[in-house]
């Protein structure tokens, strides 16, 4: 099968600069990314606070430890002030 795909400029220039990066034509990064994604499917939806606390999960400690404990009740008071 021949597939065409039109693509604005900047997406064209992000497509040519990951081929690149991966050492090949953009034409075979695309490829690869379709074949991947057709072998894998769609990812599962998950609930927003799952992909939170698996963001916040990957904070260091010391961070963490840092940051506000009432940040949820007191975020106007930590955004302005």
């Amino acid at each position: 099968m021949t597939l065409t795909i039109h693509l604005a400029g900047e997406q064209e220039a992000a497509l040519v600069s990951k081929s690149r990066a991966h050492g090949v034509s953009a034409e075979e990064y695309a490829r690869r990314v379709l074949a991947r994604d057709l072998e894998t499917g769609p990812r599962p939806r998950r609930h927003i606070s799952e992909i939170i606390l698996e963001n916040m999960s990957k904070v260091p400690p010391e961070i963490m430890d840092r940051m506000p404990k009432d940040g949820a009740s007191e975020h106007d008071y930590y955004i302005y002030g």
